[in-house]
């Protein structure tokens, strides 16, 4: 069985729903193939359905993995900001422990140069 990547539109698939359902009222239709039978289009249907079902359930289940993704993410980035903050108060600005949580020391800050006055 070959995979395919797309799937027959949703038109597509009402309008077989519609044959299926046509099919099970004709009493005489007695197909060469099994595989035709209005039993067996009754359990592909079936399957259609089993099918959506699941991939419904999965699709919830992915949102649901995706916001607790999110959610651990802000949790360790906003902990390990206070993190910084904390190292910063118990060792002090120009620790090297502060330049080793990636903050700059206070000596590695450039001073501001001085704006010499404006001619007038």
């Amino acid at each position: 069985m070959t995979t395919r990547s797309n799937c027959p539109n949703s038109t597509a698939i009402d309008a077989a729903r519609a044959v299926v359902a046509a099919m099970q009222d004709v009493s005489d239709y007695a197909p060469t193939n099994p595989a035709y039978s209005a039993a067996a289009l009754r359990e592909l249907v079936s399957n259609l359905a089993l099918a959506e079902e699941t991939e419904l359930r999965a699709r919830r289940a992915l949102e649901v993995a995706r916001e607790q993704t999110v959610e651990a993410a802000f949790r360790l980035y906003n902990t390990v900001q206070e993190t910084k903050v904390q190292v910063m108060a118990q060792y002090g600005r120009n620790s090297p422990l502060v330049h080793a949580v990636g903050l700059k020391q206070k000596s590695e800050r450039k001073r501001p140069a001085r704006r010499a006055p404006a001619a007038q």
